[in-house]
């Protein structure tokens, strides 16, 4: 199975973009910084926008286990988790 490799760029609009690396079609997630939020970064955009994006997909990745969980605990394969067991 192939992997893909995605970039954060930023755009002539100075927005700030979540690409797949080889295409140049419409980014996959798109951040705007107000000329005030940029004022408090001092320069730091990029990397804010890093961390958001990584936070983003990481809890994309989560809710996504928890679906397959969901999915399987409705098939009856698996006990079904109470909500005091999630974390």
């Amino acid at each position: 199975m192939s992997s893909m490799l995605f970039e954060i760029v930023e755009l002539p609009n100075g927005d700030v973009a979540l690409r797949r690396a080889d295409d140049d079609g419409e980014p996959l997630v798109t951040i705007q910084f107000s000329e005030e939020s940029e004022y408090y970064l001092q320069g730091a955009k990029i990397d804010v926008a890093r961390a958001m994006i990584q936070t983003g997909l990481e809890t994309a990745s989560e809710m996504a286990e928890l679906n397959a969980e969901d999915e399987t605990d409705l098939d009856g394969d698996s006990p079904a988790l109470s909500p005091a067991q999630i974390h």
